[in-house]
C-alpha cells in the first residue's frame, strides 16, 4: 500500500482544522472590531470637526459684528478681521470659506483666497445659504484626488441675524490610515495565532494518530494475507475496542478466505477445461468474468472487455435489451464471420440470483456451432441441388413417355427424335449419379491412391493429343510445355480424370475458333499446370464457389452440354488427395484459366 503522504493524512486535516477554528474565529473577532472601530472613528471624526466649525462660526460672527461697530463704511476692515479668524486652522482642512447671504464669498483660506469677492457656485453651500439655519455635515469623494472628505456648513450669526455661512472641508485620509494600521496589527496577531495553533494542533494530533498508524500496518499485513499477525491493544478506549474487533474479524476473515480459496480453484479449473464459453455479467449487465474458450470464441482479450456491456460484447444490443436476456429462455444465434472464416455461435442466457431473490446478474453459455450449422445447410444444399438436377431430365423423360403413349409412337421419325432424347437424359442422370458416388467415395476417404512415378510433360502431351483427335469444334491447343523431364508420383487414372475434367468444361465453353492454353512450369520444388480458355469467364465475385459441389457459371447451357456441376469439385478433391492444390483466375466475358500444382517427385527434386 502506498504511504500516505503529510498533506492527505489525518493530522495535517486536525492542523487544518484547527487554524481554520482560530483564522474563523479572528476574523469575525477582526470584522467587528474594525467595524466597530472604523464607526467610532469616523462619528468622533465628524463630531470634533462639527464643534470646531461651530466655534469658528460664532468667532467670525463676533469679528464681523466688532468690525461694523468701530467702522461700518469700510468691507475690507470687516473682511480683514474674518480672514484672522481664519488663520491658524487646523492643517487637516483642505478647504475653509466664509460666504454671505448673497452667495459671495468673502474670506476664504490661503490655498483658496483667489476665489474671494466671487460668487459661489457650489450648488451645496448656495442651498445651505439659502434655506439652512442648521448646522449641516456630508461625506462625500474628491473626484480629482479621490480623497474621501467630511464637509461641515454651520450658519454665521451677526447680532442674532443670519449673515452667512461657514463652509469647512476636512480630510478623511488620516483616519484612514490609523484604520489601516489597526488592520495590519490584527493581521500580524492572526498569523501568530495561526502558527502556534498549527504546532499545538500537530502535536495534539500526534498524540491521537499515532495508535491508528500502526494499526494500519496490522491491516496492511493482513492485506497481504498474513493473517497470524495481531494488532496489541495499548489502551481500553474506543482505540483499544476497535483493535479488538479487528482482531477476531482477522480471525473470520482467514476462515473464510480459505473457503473461497478453495471455491475458486474448483470453479476455475472448471471454467478453464469447459469446450463452451461461459460470460459472467453484474446485474447491469457488464462483463466482469469470462473464461479462456470464451476469448477464443468471441476473438478478444477478457481485459480489453471486462466492463463492457455484453449486448456489445455478442453484438446483439439492435435486437435486445438487458432486460431482455434476462426473460429469455431460448438460445439466440450469434454470427461472428469474418471474410476469412465463418463463425457461427448459439447463447443461451442463466440468470444469477441473491439468497434473497434479487438479481444479481447473467451467465452466458456459448457454443460453437459453426460446424454443426455447416453440415446442416450443406446437407439441405445438397439434397436441394441434387433434387433439382434429377427432377429436370425426369420432368423431360415424363413429357416425352407421355406424347408418345398419346400416339407419338406411331410417327417413326418424331418417336426416334422423344426416344434419343429420354436416352440422353438417362445417359445425364447416370453420370449425375456416378460423380455422385465418386464423391461419397471422395468424401469418406473409401479409395486408394495408386502413386506411379510418371514423366509429367510426357503425360500431359498424351492427354491433349486425345483431345485433339477427338474434338468436333473448330478450337486451336496451344502447348507450353518445359524441355526435358519432370518426374511426379501421382495416381494416373485419377489426374487424367481431372485434366479431362478441365479440358472438357474449356472445350464447352470457348466459342468457335477459340484457343486453349495448356502450360507447364516448375516453380522450387513443385510443378504447376495452367489451363487457359477463351470462354465467358467466371464473375470475381463466384470465384471462391467454382470449386463447390453443383456450381454453375450458366447453368441453362451447362445442362444443355450435358454437365452436372460436380466436374470442378472431384477434381479438387483429387489434386488435394495427392498433395497438390487448385484454384481458378478468370475475368468476365475475357476467359478462365485453371491453375494447380502437384508435388515433384523426390528423387527429381
Amino acid at each position: 500500500m502506498k504511504k500516505v503522504g503529510f498533506f492527505k493524512s489525518i493530522q495535517f486535516k486536525f492542523v487544518i482544522i484547527y487554524a481554520l477554528l482560530i483564522l474563523l474565529a479572528m476574523q469575525l473577532i477582526g470584522v467587528f472590531f474594525t467595524d466597530r472601530l472604523k464607526t467610532y472613528s469616523l462619528d468622533n471624526f465628524e463630531n470634533a470637526l462639527i464643534s470646531q466649525s461651530k466655534i469658528m462660526a460664532y468667532n467670525i460672527g463676533e469679528a464681523i459684528r466688532e468690525a461694523r461697530e468701530t467702522n461700518n463704511s469700510n468691507p475690507n476692515n470687516v473682511a480683514k478681521q474674518v480672514k484672522n479668524q481664519l488663520s491658524g486652522v487646523d492643517s487637516g482642512i483642505r478647504e475653509m470659506e466664509v460666504i454671505d447671504s448673497n452667495g459671495v464669498i468673502i474670506a476664504a483660506d490661503d490655498k483658496h483666497s483667489s476665489v474671494i469677492g466671487e460668487r459661489t457656485t457650489n450648488e451645496l453651500i448656495m442651498r445651505d445659504v439659502l434655506s439652512s439655519n442648521e448646522v449641516n455635515r456630508y461625506r462625500r469623494t474628491d473626484r480629482n484626488s479621490g480623497e474621501r472628505v467630511d464637509i461641515v456648513t454651520a450658519p454665521i450669526r451677526v447680532n442674532n441675524q443670519k449673515y452667512g455661512i461657514l463652509y469647512v472641508e476636512k480630510t478623511f485620509e488620516g483616519v484612514y490610515a490609523q484604520l489601516r494600521t489597526i488592520n495590519q496589527i490584527l493581521a500580524t496577531a492572526t498569523i501568530f495565532s495561526l502558527l502556534v495553533t498549527a504546532v499545538l494542533a500537530f502535536f495534539l494530533a500526534r498524540t491521537i494518530t499515532k495508535p491508528l498508524v500502526q494499526m494500519q500496518r496490522q491491516v496492511l499485513a493482513v492485506s497481504h494475507g498474513n493473517f497470524t499477525r495481531k494488532v496489541e491493544m495499548v489502551e481500553k478506549d474506543e482505540i483499544g475496542q476497535l483493535a479488538a474487533s479487528f482482531n477476531n474479524m482477522t480471525k473470520k476473515l482467514r476462515d473464510a478466505t480459505a473457503t473461497t480459496e478453495s471455491e475458486r480453484r474448483k470453479l476455475k479449473s472448471v471454467l478453464t477445461y469447459m469446450t463452451d464459453g461461459v460470460v459472467a455479467t453484474d446485474r447491469k449487465g457488464n462483463v466482469i468474468l469470462m473464461n479462456n474458450r470464451a476469448e477464443e470464441l468471441l476473438d478478444v482479450y477478457r481485459h480489453d472487455v471486462t466492463g463492457n456491456s455484453l449486448l456489445d460484447l455478442l453484438k446483439i444490443r439492435k435486437n435486445y435489451k438487458i432486460m431482455d436476456l434476462y426473460g429469455m429462455t431460448d438460445s439466440i444465434m450469434l454470427d461472428f464471420s469474418n471474410d476469412e472464416q465463418t463463425v457461427l455461435l448459439r447463447a443461451n442466457f442463466s440468470v444469477v440470483k441473491k439468497e434473497n431473490g434479487a438479481v444479481n446478474g447473467l451467465i452466458a453459455v456459448i457454443h460453437d456451432v459453426t460446424e454443426q450449422e455447416q453440415v446442416d445447410m450443406e446437407r439441405r444444399e445438397f439434397v436441394a441441388n441434387v433434387s433439382h438436377e434429377l427432377r429436370t431430365p425426369l420432368t423431360t423423360m415424363k413429357s416425352y413417355l407421355e406424347a408418345l403413349q398419346d400416339g407419338a409412337v406411331s410417327d417413326p421419325q418424331l418417336a426416334t427424335k422423344f426416344l434419343d432424347v429420354t436416352q440422353m437424359e438417362t445417359e445425364r442422370m447416370i453420370r449425375l449419379v456416378n460423380d455422385l458416388l465418386q464423391l461419397s467415395r471422395l468424401d469418406t476417404k473409401d479409395y486408394k491412391i495408386n502413386l506411379q512415378r510418371t514423366d509429367y510433360v510426357a503425360f500431359c502431351d498424351r492427354i491433349i493429343d486425345r483431345f485433339e483427335m477427338s474434338k468436333k469444334q473448330n478450337i486451336q491447343f496451344v502447348r507450353k510445355l518445359p524441355e526435358g523431364t519432370f518426374y511426379v508420383q501421382v495416381d494416373r487414372d485419377k489426374l487424367t480424370q481431372v485434366i479431362d475434367n478441365i479440358l472438357s468444361n474449356a472445350m464447352k465453353y470457348s466459342p468457335e475458333g477459340g484457343l486453349i492454353t495448356f502450360r507447364v512450369i516448375r516453380k522450387g520444388q513443385k510443378i504447376r499446370t495452367m489451363i487457359s480458355d477463351q470462354g465467358v469467364g467466371i464473375p470475381k465475385e463466384n470465384l471462391a464457389k467454382v470449386f463447390n459441389r453443383f456450381y454453375r457459371v450458366d447453368r441453362a447451357r451447362s445442362r444443355k452440354l450435358g454437365g452436372t456441376g460436380l466436374g470442378l469439385a472431384i477434381a479438387k478433391e483429387m489434386i488435394e488427395a495427392q498433395g497438390g492444390d487448385i484454384w481458378a483466375e478468370s475475368e468476365w466475358n475475357r476467359g478462365t484459366t485453371i491453375h494447380f500444382i502437384l508435388p515433384l517427385d523426390r528423387e527429381e527434386v
